[in-house]
């Protein structure tokens, strides 16, 4: 496949930025998803890849389903379920990413839109952009699940009844993002920390990955267990006795991948 709307750069540091461009406002069509899924199960297989940053072109990072078209289409047999399955696998394909994914928010995130910031790993902020979950307004329901990954009870439950938006600003006191930082300085915040990412052992940063997404739905005891599991397959590896031998002689490790 050759992605049209989902727009792949890769830097010289190992990081991939991966831009949403369906003018004007990003809204996720049949083939954004195609396409999103696609990138991301690509970038999994990448060796040229440590870390990945997703953004929007333009003003707005992604407003979420395609109304317009919705509106005037007559849904035919079918069209729900194709359209929420496709929707699931662009989500988790993000979330599921063998690397990691920093979601840099150019602008509002809306509905599906805020889905996809949810199924990053780490969040950065223009001051402009702002979560939101409009779908009470336009006849619609979703997103409230990946929401409740990031926001408190109370203020999931204002924004799913109400369509209540949250911006950058109130996003980092709340803890939601890592940085809010003018638009301007957007990209060059996310790129020093995928580039951060991207210059560790791949396959640790891989199991850690793993193991968050992981113990994420597991118990205390469970998910504690399934972490010292992953530090007894990650102790094995080439590129852990390399760390330890590095952290020894204090020097820079030189991981291999392995």
């Amino acid at each position: 496949m050759q992605p049209e709307l989902i727009k792949t750069e890769v830097t010289a540091d190992g990081v991939a930025i991966v831009t949403m461009d369906n003018p004007p406002v990003n809204a996720h069509s049949a083939q954004v998803l195609e396409e999103m899924a696609w990138t991301f199960d690509t970038i999994s297989d990448r060796d040229d890849v440590g870390a990945a940053i997703l953004t929007g072109a333009g003003k707005v990072f992604c407003a979420g389903a395609d109304i317009k078209s919705r509106s005037g289409r007559q849904p035919q047999p079918g069209d729900h379920w194709q359209t929420s399955r496709a929707a699931r696998e662009a989500y988790h394909s993000v979330r599921e990413c063998q690397k990691p994914v920093v979601g840099a928010l150019n602008g509002p995130a809306l509905g599906g839109g805020l889905a996809i910031a949810a199924s990053c790993d780490i969040l950065l902020a223009a001051e402009s952009a702002c979560l939101g979950l409009p779908e009470i307004d336009v006849g619609l329901l979703g997103g409230g699940r990946h929401a409740q990954r990031l926001f408190s009870h109370s203020r999931l439950r204002r924004m799913m009844l109400t369509g209540y938006r949250v911006y950058g600003p109130e996003l980092y006191r709340l803890g939601i993002v890592e940085e809010c930082v003018p638009g301007d300085n957007l990209m060059d915040a996310a790129v020093e920390i995928a580039s951060e990412i991207a210059a560790k052992s791949p396959v640790a940063i891989r199991l850690a990955k793993h193991a968050l997404n992981t113990i994420e739905e597991l118990t205390l005891r469970d998910g504690y267990r399934f972490e010292q599991t992953m530090t007894g397959q990650l102790s094995q590896t080439e590129d852990s006795r390399e760390a330890m031998r590095a952290f020894v002689e204090k020097r820079k490790p030189v991981f291999k991948g392995r």
